[in-house]
């Protein structure tokens, strides 16, 4: 929980004052601030350049224990990015072996013409939210424990105005914790069944409907890309639906989320170096189940589903094999070209359900679909793809804001050649290993049908190995973010 004070920092009693510096320019008005940041600066080892930081302890008629100076870089090239990062910083760095607390001091000087205090504030928040996390609840012995408490420290006025916008950013907040939680857990623990239950019972808390649909249901609606590839696991598939509806909604967006909860490769077994990582391939279903969730505790006007399909892609004797041919709900028959290209065979089945059940106006998938778009584009920024420029470039907009980065790609008409088929209507892999990310698109865009629709691929930033700023090793939650701020953005039109 983060909360708000007015009180002068001087006064404040806590473990960790952590406060920004810009090196070449005043950004706190406090007389006080300034002196210390002018103590700060005389030590040689700090020029408080982006990522430096310094402490200072027991620093006289002051009543925090330390004080922590975290470098902004000069204020020409400081954005809402450079905020988030720093007070994740501060946050990572006054956590300890006990529970402990700290206070982040809110810039109220030169900020720059760019940047408004309620947009520091809000960007300062997700950092320290974000950054206040255990990755881990598998470890006997912790280095390090989550903040009790953190607070935010500005005037009065600004902490009147910045309640709501606060609870927003906590509720959104939060629920990427929830994803990168449920992407962590590891395969053994997850499976489709276990993770729709935990997913549904997240989302029920927050009065958002859920219905879990088992193998049956998923048969009777005809899902032949779905059950084949689930077929070779022990544990059966399952269809995960979200369902936030609040009175006089305005439309229906609709979220679809890749949920393999592993993924073998099927008959086509990844090798090692590929396979170890391969519990997070359902990061696409834990970003829409906690975008969905966040939506409900956020108080959005429209009415917002998650569809979310949930499978192993397993090897045994039942497993599906290269050269079978399936058919999707919407009665396209796929012949399989490579099992591992499983990810938009359920995508597949999810999205032709969500256009035709709903009807949304807007609907957009999200998943950990291909290495393609990795090679492309590396491991922080996802792929965007959608035949709607409009659409296209409301979420490019949104990802800019969150700094959850997003790359237009292209999707041309020519590439669909690639998905032909001697045997059936289509295949779901291309002939060659060329463009990859592209011809994947290409597929998960015949099950659209008229819909708006944009595919987003986040292979590369769902999971890092190394910490970040306000991030640990491990999943990330990213989407989570991206997709609020861009249901926030689809309510204005």
């Amino acid at each position: 929980m983060i909360k708000l004070t007015s009180m002068e920092p001087t006064r404040i009693q806590t473990e960790t004052l952590i406060i920004p510096v810009c090196p070449d320019q005043a950004i706190h008005r406090s007389k006080a601030i300034r002196a210390w940041i002018r103590q700060a600066l005389a030590v040689h080892t700090f020029q408080a350049k982006k990522g430096e930081d310094l402490a200072l302890h027991h620093l006289p008629d002051v009543k925090a224990s330390r004080i922590l100076f975290v470098g902004l870089g000069n204020q020409a090239d400081v954005t809402l990015e450079s905020y988030r990062q720093a007070a994740g910083t501060g946050i990572r760095l006054s956590q300890h072996a006990a529970a402990g607390d700290a206070v982040l001091v809110v810039p109220d000087g030169d900020t720059g013409a760019d940047l408004t205090r309620d947009d520091i504030l809000a960007a300062m928040a997700e950092g320290a939210l974000l950054s206040n996390h255990a990755p881990s609840h598998y470890k006997s012995e912790h280095q390090t424990l989550p903040l009790k408490s953190i607070r935010l420290q500005t005037d009065t006025a600004l902490v009147r105005k910045s309640q709501i916008a606060l609870k927003r950013t906590t509720a959104i907040c939060t629920s990427t914790l929830l994803a990168r939680d449920w992407v962590n857990l590891p395969a053994n623990e997850k499976s489709p069944d276990q993770l729709a239950r935990l997913m549904a019972q997240a989302a029920r808390r927050h009065g958002i409907k859920a219905t879990i649909l088992d193998e049956k249901k998923i048969g009777a609606l005809k899902m032949g890309a779905l059950l084949a590839v689930g077929a070779g696991s022990a544990h059966p598939p399952r269809l995960l639906l979200l369902e936030y509806h609040p009175p006089k909604a305005r439309g229906t967006i609709a979220l679809v989320g890749k949920g393999v909860t592993f993924d073998a490769g099927g008959l086509n077994l990844k090798p090692t170096g590929s396979i170890e990582l391969m519990k997070i391939d359902m990061a696409g279903g834990a970003a829409v189940a906690a975008s969905v969730i966040a939506t409900a505790q956020t108080g959005a006007r429209q009415r917002v589903v998650g569809v979310i399909p949930l499978v192993e892609n397993m090897v045994s004797g039942e497993a599906f094999r290269p050269g079978d041919i399936v058919r999707s709900t919407n009665g396209r028959t796929i012949e399989i070209g490579n099992t591992d290209a499983e990810g938009r065979l359920i995508l597949a089945d999810a999205l032709a359900y969500a256009a035709k059940a709903y009807r949304p106006r807007v609907m957009i998938d999200m998943a950990t679909l291909t290495g393609a778009c990795v090679v492309a584009l590396g491991e922080k920024i996802a792929g965007l793809f959608s035949p709607d420029d409009a659409l296209r470039d409301l979420i490019d907009q949104a990802g800019r804001d969150v700094y959850e980065r997003c790359w237009p790609m292209p999707l041309p008409e020519d590439y669909r050649e690639l998905l032909k088929s001697e045997l059936a209507d289509m295949r779901n892999i291309g002939p060659g290993r060329w463009g990859g990310a592209i011809v994947a698109a290409l597929f998960l865009s015949e099950f659209t049908g008229k819909t708006r629709w944009a595919h987003i691929d986040i292979a590369g930033p769902a999971y890092h190995k190394k910490s970040s700023p306000y991030g640990q090793p491990g999943a990330t939650g990213f989407g989570v973010r991206l997709l609020c701020r861009t249901i926030a953005a689809l309510e204005t039109q």
